[in-house]
């Protein structure tokens, strides 16, 4: 079964300091539920795993990710991953996404992906899919606009002492980052399934019973 899903989220940062994590596969990952690279081949393959809890049941995927197109001029990255579970579900997904410049302090996280699931997970229909992936992807893009905000908010003390001192943006930078260090990681929350199910359930219904008011 093949999904396609076209996406516009806010960031709460510069297309800049957006890209800082958009280009960084480490940091992007973790902006998944559940999501982590477990290792690095080379600049452009990773293997990395997806948990997924169903109660107090954790199911684990392994796949690669693949970096097709990373493109600093337009701030566009393509990407393709592929995974696969124990009980023999797969799935793949080919991803471009870029970052289009509102302000100094905003820009806009836009995606498009064609996600093919096969096994039990094609079961669910594209409805459903649909509905699991809006909720995944929302807080996906949470957590991309935290750290873009973060990285936002390392650059511009790093600007700010350049303009006054006269000196070059590097130094300052790694004196920002230094600074910011001790923050916190910003990553996403595991992926809990029940409570995912629950919250389609409840959705239903408020839909369903919404429906009858109107009519």
């Amino acid at each position: 079964m093949e999904v396609v899903l076209d996406k516009q989220y806010p960031v709460a940062a510069g297309a800049e300091a957006a890209w800082t994590v958009l280009a960084n596969m480490n940091e992007l990952a973790t902006c998944m539920p559940g999501a982590q690279i477990t290792s690095e081949i080379d600049a452009t393959h990773f293997t990395g795993s997806v948990r997924v809890k169903v109660g107090p049941a954790v199911a684990a995927f392994a796949g690669t990710i693949e970096i097709l197109a990373l493109d600093p001029a337009t701030r566009t990255l393509k990407m393709i991953g592929k995974g696969a579970d124990k009980g023999g579900s797969s799935a793949s997904m080919e991803l471009t996404a870029n970052l289009v410049a509102i302000d100094a302090g905003s820009c806009t996280l836009v995606g498009h992906a064609e996600v093919i699931v096969n096994g039990k997970f094609a079961q669910f229909g594209g409805r459903m899919m649909g509905s699991v992936s809006d909720m995944i992807l929302a807080q996906f893009a949470d957590v991309f606009s935290q750290k873009a905000a973060v990285a936002q908010a390392a650059l511009q003390p790093a600007a700010s002492a350049s303009a006054a001192n006269g000196e070059s943006a590097a130094p300052a930078t790694s004196a920002a980052a230094a600074t910011a260090a001790p923050q916190a990681p910003v990553v996403a929350k595991e992926f809990n399934a029940l409570g995912l199910v629950w919250a389609l359930i409840k959705g239903f219904f408020a839909n369903l019973f919404g429906s009858k008011r109107s009519a």
